[in-house]
């Protein structure tokens, strides 16, 4: 299947012309790209080049590899739209390790329907990027070069529909989904349930915006369904032209067992600050924090509770309009029982790395 997705975009790269119509309301048909290649060494030098598995982006150490790397074709109509995008890299490798193999460079696949001509009212169905959350796949969108333990254990993609309403001024987007689970494209062999969620997104001026997003649904296998409940709540400020702040708050509960009032409950939060030093050098700095005492996101090998602190610092520099060149140093420190492997590869509590990426956008 994926030869054949390959094929297909490679004659609309070839033949762009063949989609052009008369009809002066369709856009041109855009394709684009993003290629992110980076080198990461952790100091506890591990020998299978593995960082920690609660880790998805940048989870190779000691190798030149690239972390992300797709190429997306897109079309939008007056009333139609549709996005097809393949991907490769570490990221793709360790975020799909569980779906379908056919669908594991499917970076995205959805195709809208404008519901109302004169408002912002759109009904995309397929695969798409996830409502939750600051922090995507595409690095050069992040303020960091790693992402956060609390986007990295969110999803980062979902399956399904949404229904997506912005008002005429632009100052608030609505959004409601029905989805096949929790970072899912395919479905969990004898899951029947359906995930719900919603986003609202408050923008009242360019230097403010406040979003409230969440999920509803089971990712219990077998009929088990054990219920989840999940918040993600995040503000991002521009203080002045120079300071800019993120705060965000993730809040999760699930059910101990189908049918239980116990439940074990999770939460990370998270802030970073970014300074731009100027035109096309910035500076960012992370605070985080991550708690799963039942394991529900995050299991650990020995039952105990996963509770990881961490900070990081980034300098980044805008090579050209559309390359980004970043160098990284993050630390993150158990709070209980050893997480990490000390550089005798043995049980430990801290983990440092320092890493570089280079992306362009195409």
């Amino acid at each position: 299947m994926i030869r054949i997705l390959i094929l297909f975009l490679a004659g609309l790269l070839a033949f762009p012309e063949a989609w052009a119509q008369p009809d002066s309301s369709r856009k041109v048909l855009e394709v684009s790209g993003y290629v992110e290649a980076y080198y990461l060494y952790d100091l506890a030098n591990p020998s299978n080049h593995e960082r920690p598995d609660f880790l998805y982006s940048f989870d190779r150490h000691n190798e030149l590899t690239v972390n992300l790397a797709y190429v997306q074709v897109a079309s939008e109509q007056e009333r139609v739209r549709g996005k097809l995008a393949l991907m490769a890299g570490t990221y793709a490798q360790a975020n799909l390790a569980a779906e379908p193999e056919a669908l594991r460079n499917l970076f995205e696949a959805n195709v809208g329907v404008k519901l109302a001509k004169e408002r912002y009212l759109w009904l995309d169905a397929g695969v798409f990027a996830s409502h939750i959350g600051f922090e995507s796949a595409i690095g050069a969108n992040c303020w960091n070069m790693t992402r956060s333990i609390l986007a990295e254990n969110s999803p980062y993609y979902l399956a399904g529909a949404k229904i997506t309403y912005q008002n005429p001024a632009k100052t608030w987007l609505v959004s409601g989904l029905v989805v096949n689970g929790w970072q899912r494209i395919g479905r969990v062999p004898g899951n029947q349930t359906p995930g719900i969620g919603h986003q609202l997104t408050w923008t009242p001026n360019e230097r403010v915006l406040l979003n409230s997003s969440s999920f509803i649904g089971s990712d219990s296998p077998n009929g088990r369904q054990q219920m989840r409940y999940f918040h993600n709540l995040y503000g991002v400020f521009q203080l002045t032209p120079e300071l800019g702040l993120i705060a965000g708050l993730d809040v999760g509960v699930q059910q101990q067992a189908a049918g239980s009032r116990e439940v074990h409950t999770w939460f990370s939060p998270v802030a970073i600050a970014r300074v731009t030093l100027s035109d096309r050098m910035t500076l960012a700095m992370r605070g985080e924090y991550y708690a799963d005492p039942g394991g529900v996101i995050i299991p650990t090998a020995s039952g105990s509770e996963f509770q990881v602190a961490g900070y990081s610092c980034n300098f980044d520099l805008q090579v050209w309009e559309n390359v980004l060149w970043r160098v990284e140093v993050r630390g993150l420190s158990s709070l209980e029982e050893p997480q990490f492997v000390d550089s005798n590869q043995q049980p430990g509590r801290h983990s440092f790395s320092m890493g570089t990426s280079l992306s362009i956008l195409l």
